[in-house]
């Protein structure tokens, strides 16, 4: 178990401190842990939320259809 500070958890997910602190309030972020007058939050927390806004995102992108003559290409990894 890892704990991140604020600083660490914007470099790790590139949100502002008041896009963060915006997520949290709206309960869509993970919440925050207090220890004095430092914050932090769990990584497997905020590693579980980054997982779920890719998902949220390739379920978005299954539902939009092709675009005409897409069919010919591919994708190349």
């Amino acid at each position: 178990m890892r704990f991140l500070s604020k600083k660490a958890v914007r470099d790790l997910i590139s949100l502002s401190y008041a896009t963060i602190d915006r997520e949290e309030q709206a309960g869509t972020f993970p919440k925050r842990l207090r220890r004095g007058s430092r914050v932090m939050w769990l990584q497997s927390e905020v590693e579980e939320w980054m997982r779920a806004r890719v998902a949220e995102r390739d379920a978005k992108s299954e539902k939009r259809p092709q675009p005409k003559g897409a069919s010919h290409l591919r994708v190349v990894e």
